[in-house]
């Protein structure tokens, strides 16, 4: 039996763009022997440029409240990631109240407590920050559903064919938590 890893969440740092990177990057391999892994990627990989412009926003974001993003750690190495960004415009935006939820969790930690350690740790800063957050997932990936509704995230809607890889199209469910009716979201069904 594989020992539990030791598993530490923590705000993103400028540092762990490399780990970080190589984690999504690592999706593209992936998506070649597993069309239905659960993220919708670019047809063709990023530019290290394209990157570093999306890390570098996505920390203005951070520094600017409008984002948390959380790592998971296991030996001093970046394994999983979850963000949480404000939906609207600003804080001021008619939909600052909403926040859209990413995770990533490198395939080899996957069914190890990493996503459940990261979305406890995120929806408890995000409970401060916003009245609803939602996600998307690939209604293949019933796994990643079942987590979700742990945590109580419930169905809001359906996309069929919403991504298209190579010949092959994937639906698109909608999951929402609504802090107001689990206001202690963080797996309150646990």
């Amino acid at each position: 039996m594989t020992p539990t890893p030791r598993i530490v969440v923590r705000s993103v740092r400028w540092n762990d763009f490399d780990d970080v990177r190589e984690s999504y990057f690592r999706l593209y391999d992936e998506r070649v022997t597993n069309p239905s892994i659960g993220i919708t990627l670019f047809a063709e990989r990023p530019s290290m440029s394209d990157e570093t412009n999306w890390f570098a926003a996505t920390f203005r974001r951070v520094l600017a409240g409008d984002e948390i993003f959380q790592v998971a750690e296991v030996d001093d190495r970046v394994v999983g990631t979850c963000s949480i960004h404000r939906a609207g415009l600003g804080p001021t935006s008619e939909m600052s109240h909403v926040g859209e939820l990413g995770i990533l969790v490198r395939q080899e930690y996957r069914g190890k407590g990493v996503g459940s350690a990261l979305l406890a740790s995120a929806l408890d800063e995000a409970r401060s920050r916003f009245e609803l957050v939602y996600l998307s997932v690939f209604s293949v990936n019933v796994g990643a559903q079942r987590l979700y509704r742990r945590f109580g995230f419930t169905p809001c809607g359906h996309f069929p064919r919403l991504v298209k890889r190579g010949n092959e199209y994937l639906d698109e469910d909608r999951m929402v938590l609504d802090f107001s009716k689990n206001p202690r979201g963080t797996g309150a069904n646990r």
